[in-house]
């Protein structure tokens, strides 16, 4: 005769468990002792149960559909449209394409690129309708899959002033809205993580960021694409993106937008660094894994040396592969939504959402994202959560090996310098103050690069 595995065991509730706990810490305080409390005010627990799983979210999105998306700044064309078919002889499934100028031939970026099974996005960092138009004609008469790429808010938050005034940026996406047969709305939410937000404000903002165009755009028949940072944070960052979907679905639901968005996951640069740069792989592997564990649909991951060299050969390589042995390797695309009735997972998601729907509300309350921009409201918060950040770095309470833990005296870095690693500042009139990315690890980066002969 079978019997069931386990019947012989009684199941235990969590008061039980808690009970135990408290018996064998012999005294200690069991909040003081094993609870902790996040940047974000979310108190972690050691352990999770059944009993006080509560979680509304349902997972629509199937791990095995993210793609490994390489990343291309087009400075030449040959050399790019190169690049293009190189990296996806390598293992590349997606290209995202950044193009600075409407000057730009698509016909000659394209040639020989394939067809099938392939998305092309193009991060358009100007507003043009009459590209975007050539960009939609392309892909309809070669039967490309094309996702445009462009956000005016974005602009506003990264540079300070918008493409040309809010009102042409506000009507060129509404005519573009009209006759454009490819995605071409993208919220830009990385900046809020590598400038130092919390993962509340994070979600908060990039809501907020997203019920601007819906207020002043007519009409959005695409999905909406939203490129979102990954910290290393490994549960709380699954959550996020969980997070992100389920709040992202509740408000687009009250505009009767019936598409999911589009997620594009990449390695923060917040926690990178120029010392014992080896380490940043370490840092992006698990990144990554928490960017696919949480549903995103194209993952591009960091080069280990993107902040301090060029463009090269290797670390794209290095980069791809490391997503190539999550995917073939550690079957990471074999289970969908691998997450989901994970008790601790669960919990995250639904208090980082709750705290981001509150947050948000309070941002509507108060006039919307744009006006508390131009107010500076989001950008005094985002620094109060940044420098909360840096004094736990400052004070060895936040770790970066190889930076402030362990750090080897011999790595020497000045001459290997391609590009200003640091915060580059320049005097000009802006709109707004910019919201500006800056790494943990710059102050004492900068002390020891002064003191290498």
């Amino acid at each position: 005769m079978k019997t069931k595995l386990f019947q012989d065991f009684n199941a235990v509730s969590s008061k039980q468990w808690k009970q135990q706990i408290q018996f064998e810490l012999k005294g200690a305080d069991y909040n003081d002792t094993l609870i902790w409390e996040s940047l974000e005010g979310i108190k972690v627990k050691p352990f999770y149960h059944s009993d006080d799983s509560i979680s509304t979210y349902t997972s629509n999105t199937n791990t095995t559909a993210f793609t490994i998306l390489q990343q291309i700044f087009v400075h030449d064309i040959q050399m790019s449209n190169k690049k293009a078919k190189e990296s996806l002889n390598r293992g590349a499934e997606s290209i995202l394409f950044t193009i600075e100028s409407d000057k730009i031939d698509i016909a000659k970026l394209m040639t020989n690129l394939p067809l099938e099974n392939v998305i092309y996005y193009f991060d358009l960092p100007f507003i043009s309708t009459e590209y975007v138009k050539s960009l939609n004609d392309f892909a309809t008469t070669n039967s490309y899959n094309f996702i445009i790429q462009v956000d005016p808010i974005g602009q506003l938050c990264k540079d300070g002033n918008w493409f040309e005034n809010l009102n042409s940026d506000i009507q060129k996406l509404n005519e573009i809205s009209k006759n454009s047969r490819s995605s071409f709305l993208n919220i830009q939410a990385g900046i809020y993580q590598n400038s130092g937000a919390n993962m509340v404000q994070q979600l908060a903002y990039t809501l907020a960021h997203s019920n601007e165009y819906f207020n002043r755009i007519s009409v959005i028949n695409q999905p909406i694409t939203i490129e979102i940072a990954v910290g290393t944070n490994y549960f709380f960052e699954i959550a996020k993106l969980r997070a992100l979907r389920l709040l992202f679905k509740t408000l687009a639901t009250e505009y009767n937008h019936n598409f999911d968005c589009h997620i594009i996951a990449t390695p923060t640069k917040r926690n990178k660094t120029l010392y014992d740069y080896n380490v940043n792989m370490l840092r992006t592997t698990t990144e990554c894994m928490s960017a696919i564990l949480g549903g995103a649909n194209a993952v591009s991951n960091l080069a280990y040396d993107a902040i301090y060299h060029k463009d090269n050969e290797f670390g794209d390589r290095i980069s791809r592969n490391q997503l190539l042995i999550l995917k073939e390797e550690s079957y990471f695309d074999k289970v969908n939504n691998a997450s989901d009735g994970a008790y601790y997972i669960e919990s995250l998601t639904d208090q980082l959402a709750e705290k981001a729907l509150e947050l948000f509300k309070e941002i509507e309350a108060n006039g919307g994202f744009i006006t508390q921009l131009i107010e500076g409201t989001i950008q005094r918060k985002i620094s109060e959560s940044a420098q909360k950040e840096q004094a736990l770095f400052n004070s060895g309470k936040e770790i970066l090996l190889g930076t402030n833990k362990y750090p080897n005296p011999n790595d020497k870095m000045k001459h290997d310098l391609e590009l200003f690693p640091f915060v580059k500042t320049k005097d000009r009139k802006t709109l707004i103050v910019p919201i500006i990315e800056k790494r943990l690890s710059e102050k004492v980066e900068q002390e020891r690069l002064a003191l290498e002969e």
